[in-house]
């Protein structure tokens, strides 16, 4: 189950690298996941400070950290070239 949970963290990792800020729900629903998968993938990246919460009008927002948002574009960069 671990794999799993990491495999998600890795989809909404470079999800939220290429998306920039989002709400939980949108998160959701833009990937096709279950809330519970949302979150699963989520709380990896909290525990290793990899994302950031805000709130904006009444719900909840996330994005990555700005140390891991470099990362994921000097990754992008790369890729192209």
């Amino acid at each position: 189950m671990k794999h799993v949970i990491g495999d998600l963290a890795g989809k909404v990792w470079q999800f939220l690298g290429a998306s920039g800020a989002v709400d939980v729900d949108r998160l959701s629903r833009k990937m096709k996941l279950k809330g519970k998968d949302t979150y699963q993938g989520l709380g990896w990246l909290a525990r290793e400070d990899k994302v950031q919460y805000t709130e904006k009008d009444g719900k909840v927002v996330v994005s990555l950290a700005p140390g891991e948002q470099a990362a994921y574009d000097a990754q992008a960069r790369q890729k192209k070239g």
